[in-house]
């Protein structure tokens, strides 16, 4: 039995994977193919796209990339018509996704899509094309339902968050400081200046900046935190490695959920690390940059009254966003120090995280949910 599943950027890409594993212990004979990351494949997902060919953020940085992203809908499109799945399952990215479920309903094949897009922040028209290409929408915020159901897509489902569950150190903080040489008498700041080669990229000058100028007034360790392989994404991976050796920023690959959880603070790009942080009580300062025209033409289209999910999920300025040229070195060491500097605002800020962890949980594992669902609605004769 095939089912595509493509997934676009690194969280759906780990949703996707585990999703595929939740879905075989129910359909063992289930083979799946698509848009695929290193954890789909590793989960046996076969690449006919690799998504790391779609990772690319902002209104105006993706024009220069769209031929080679047709390209890559044109060969998705092409195994679909090949292998006739008997289901689509699409995880994030909807400019590209959206385009592939109207392919996918023009040939009778039921599409599932995994984290529902945030339409409620901007480009809320979208969601008449999502009534029409989608069968079974699943939202990991649980006020996203109503506001679906409120413009006419019924089909919608909160599952939870995954990373509430997911999200978690591998090893003891003493033992991760010794693994890297960290002292653990100091602070330990993190910077997460995003998984993507394009956003690490723009984030890390300021990052950088921000961190040498926490240390000239706080004796702390600092760490890059990054996914395996993205220097090597990025154009210019070598002169940030030198970089962040001369500022005496240690680079740990691989292990970020490890330097999240063991932070005394995180530097975080607003996004999935953002998230992460917060469903692992780090007390945090976010930002995020994009191109000045990216920049002004979003501003006129996003409609919420803050950008960082995490605030956005507690209804209030819990943690500092410090957007575009607000987020400059300066900027982030002054919010960082001011939190790092004051443990009653640490432990307050940890308390109000604790709560969005509880909020976004759930009462089952959001993905073996997800599976049961998909199974009984769109699979029921594998039962």
């Amino acid at each position: 039995m095939d089912i595509l599943i493509s997934a676009g950027e690194a969280s759906g890409d780990l949703y996707a994977a585990t999703l595929v594993e939740e879905l075989r212990r129910l359909i063992p004979n289930a083979r799946f193919f698509g848009c695929a990351g290193p954890k789909m494949r590793a989960a046996g997902v076969e690449a006919v796209v690799e998504s790391e060919s779609l990772a690319v953020v902002g209104l105006v940085e993706v024009i220069g990339h769209l031929p080679r992203i047709y390209g890559e809908f044109r060969k998705l499109v092409a195994a679909m018509e090949a292998r006739k799945p008997k289901l689509a399952i699409l995880t994030d990215s909807p400019d590209f996704h959206f385009r592939v479920a109207a392919q996918a309903k023009r040939r009778g094949i039921p599409v599932a899509y995994l984290v529902a897009p945030q339409v409620w922040a901007w480009r809320k028209g979208r969601v008449k094309t999502m009534r029409r290409i989608i069968d079974e929408l699943f939202c990991i915020f649980p006020f996203e339902p109503k506001f679906f159901a409120d413009h006419g897509m019924p089909q919608t489902s909160f599952i939870g968050h995954p990373l509430a569950w997911m999200a978690k150190p591998s090893m003891p903080r003493a033992e991760f400081l010794k693994r890297h040489g960290l002292d653990p008498t100091k602070p330990l700041v993190t910077l997460l200046p995003g998984s993507r080669a394009g956003e690490a990229a723009r984030h890390l000058p300021s990052v950088i900046d921000a961190a040498e100028r926490i240390r000239h007034r706080v004796d702390v360790s600092a760490v890059w935190a990054a996914p395996k392989g993205l220097i090597g994404r990025m154009r210019d991976g070598s002169t940030f490695r030198e970089r962040i050796s001369r500022s005496s920023i240690q680079l740990i690959e691989g292990e970020t959920w490890d330097a999240i959880a063991h932070a005394s603070l995180a530097l975080a790009a607003s996004g999935t690390v953002a998230m992460e942080a917060a469903l692992m009580g780090t007390p945090m300062v976010t930002y995020y940059r994009v191109s000045s025209v990216s920049w002004f033409l979003g501003r006129w289209l996003v409609d919420v009254p803050f950008f960082t999910m995490v605030n956005l999920v507690a209804g209030r300025r819990i943690v500092p966003e410090l957007m575009q040229n607000e987020g400059d070195g300066p900027a982030l060491a002054a919010a960082a120090l001011q939190l790092l500097t004051d443990e009653a605002a640490q432990t307050a800020m940890r308390s109000e995280l604790a709560k969005i962890g509880e909020c976004l949980r759930g009462e089952e594992f959001p993905l073996a949910l997800a599976a049961k669902r998909i199974q009984s609605k769109f699979l029921p004769d594998t039962v």
